[in-house]
């Protein structure tokens, strides 16, 4: 009787447990259930379609002198003996000169993104208004080959502005998530203002001359620096990195290189370090 009232309360007590572990969603041969942590993946910004926005920066531009004034000199002296044999109009050699400012302007393109690589075409305009001068005189005496003696002397005061500037540039970036680094390279076109102010003197002598020589020819020659506009084309070579601030709005810093062609006789390159915003659309 005892053992039958042992074995009962055995019984009862496998099967409360039991029903505990059944309430408790436990099984015999796993642990609790739970849920598998979250993968965070980041958004991708997408680079594609247009996009404009305004730019500001800091360009420092190099303005060539050294051969300023020369076609002026050499129409003064056309059809003349010291010009033929002596190149008058190449003697002055004007110092060349930099300036810098701040510049400002606009810009806009369209991106065309294949995976992490992004295409696309820019074109941009920049006001710029830099202004430098650079002068120089040369004076000589020479023999000809008449056998004459000339006392030649040539001036030279040149004045040149860059006005402003606009190019179109292809680009090529790689998108790192909200960064798109990029190179750039194009065509530039630019205005400039420039004026030459030249003064030549030819004298003619029969003998070596003296202080007190009477020339026997020539004459004094003067142009007045009337301001002329001119227009270069150019190459654009520039590289930057974007940053997307939102899927539509980011922001950008960037180098621009231009190598303009001539402007008369004045060469002239900028280069510009500049910030900018944009929008996309």
């Amino acid at each position: 009787m005892r053992n039958r009232s042992l074995a009962m309360l055995a019984f009862l007590g496998l099967t409360a447990v039991d029903a505990r572990a059944a309430d408790l969603g436990y099984d015999y041969l796993r642990g609790a259930e739970y849920d598998e942590p979250a993968i965070v993946t980041t958004q991708l910004i997408d680079w594609s379609g247009v996009y404009a926005g305004g730019h500001v920066g800091w360009s420092t531009t190099n303005f060539g002198f050294k051969n300023a004034g020369r076609t002026e000199i050499a129409h003064i002296l056309r059809q003349t003996l010291v010009e033929k044999e002596f190149g008058v109009s190449t003697w002055n050699k004007l110092n060349d000169k930099r300036r810098s400012g701040l510049s400002y302007g606009a810009f806009g393109g369209y991106n065309v993104q294949y995976g992490d690589v992004v295409f696309g075409l820019e074109g941009d305009y920049t006001s710029i208004n830099q202004k430098a001068y650079s002068e120089d005189a040369v004076s000589r005496y020479m023999q000809g080959s008449t056998g004459r003696y000339y006392s030649v002397a040539a001036h030279t005061l040149s004045r040149a502005s860059l006005v402003e500037y606009g190019t179109v540039r292809a680009r090529l970036g790689y998108a790192f998530g909200p960064l798109l680094p990029f190179v750039t390279g194009g065509l530039a076109v630019g205005r400039a203002v420039i004026g030459n102010a030249v003064d030549v003197t030819s004298l003619e002598y029969s003998a070596i001359p003296t202080p007190t020589s009477v020339p026997v020819g020539g004459s004094g020659y003067q142009s007045t620096a009337s301001l002329k506009e001119k227009f270069a084309v150019g190459a654009a070579l520039g590289a930057g990195i974007d940053y997307a601030i939102t899927s539509n709005i980011f922001l950008r810093a960037e180098y621009q290189y231009i190598l303009f062609s001539k402007f008369g006789d004045h060469l002239m390159n900028v280069n510009t370090v500049r910030s900018a915003l944009a929008v996309k659309f």
